[in-house]
């Protein structure tokens, strides 16, 4: 059965130091057509604390809540999140039980005592410290970012640290928030979709991009008139023109929050052709990736 949201909404996240993330953007819509909304944060920014709040309180709404981060790590390139370490976990569920116990100290949702840890720093690239597990290249990737990167897109292993665009931070990030939204809302595809409520999905912005049109290369949107393109062509209405300076973390979220609409009854979607057992339990999938 296709699942059946009535609200959609998009989190563009952030895995940088401190309470209040700028990099934070929050945007839902209804059912039809008219652009999604930004959800604008109490007090200038969101922290990520208060995202896993407002989460919670779609727990029984009919919300598909899309999450730009990776929420697992590589494991079936080899059989294993952490080869050679007799502490890795079995399944994503074990992982984010073990980055939270590791930094269950940290403020602010962050992971910094988890990548610090003695065992585990030797997987990550970080700043002037690149763990003697980290393969050579581009790092180890999980099989849907293998399926992103057929479908023409550039991720990154999510055990990189380094650099703009890694997306290690976050991925680490929301592994806590996940961890801490057990029992109340499920999480695709580690938990089948549920009959009612909300359910949660990872989302990759780029593919959000890539379907209305915005060139590769191109797809950070920082203007009114290019996001009502965009939305146009994921058959939105054009969204209400911002009171301040356009970011690309708004934009996001906005043309984010009307994909998942325009796109969430397409079956196959819920059902990949390479999204095996093993990996549904272990990885996870980038919803969008066929």
């Amino acid at each position: 059965m296709t699942p059946r949201f009535e609200r959609f909404a998009a989190i563009d996240w952030s895995g940088a130091k401190g309470r209040k993330q700028r990099g934070i953007a929050l945007a839902v819509c209804e059912e039809g057509t008219a652009a999604p909304q930004l959800v604008e944060p109490v007090d200038r920014a969101w922290s990520r604390g208060e995202v896993l709040e407002w989460i919670i309180g779609q727990a029984n709404e009919p919300t598909l809540i899309g999450l730009d981060l990776s929420p697992t790590f590589p494991f079936v390139d080899r059989g294993t999140y952490f080869p050679g370490w007799d502490r890795s976990p079995g399944d994503a569920r074990g992982l984010w039980a073990l980055v939270e116990s590791l930094s269950a100290d940290d403020p602010h949702l962050a992971a910094t005592s988890f990548v610090a840890h003695a065992e585990v720093r030797r997987h990550f690239r970080q700043l002037r410290d690149c763990g003697d597990l980290f393969p050579q290249g581009a790092g180890r990737f999980r099989r849907c970012e293998e399926g992103q990167r057929e479908m023409g897109l550039s991720p990154y292993s999510c055990f990189n640290l380094v650099g703009a665009a890694q997306v290690g931070k976050s991925s680490l990030t929301g592994m806590r928030v996940l961890h801490a939204l057990a029992g109340r809302i499920p999480v695709w595809p580690f938990d089948p979709v549920p009959a009612r409520g909300a359910l949660i999905v990872e989302i990759y912005t780029t593919i959000a991009a890539r379907d209305a049109g915005i060139p590769k290369g191109s797809s950070k949107i920082r203007d009114g008139e290019t996001l009502d393109r965009a939305l146009r062509e994921l058959g939105s209405d054009p969204h209400m023109p911002f009171a301040r300076r356009y970011d690309d973390h708004s934009t996001d979220a906005i043309l984010t929050a009307a994909w998942l609409r325009a796109n969430a009854r397409r079956p196959e979607l819920w059902k990949p052709k390479d999204m095996k057992p093993n990996i549904a339990s272990t990885e996870g999938w980038t919803f969008g990736v066929r």
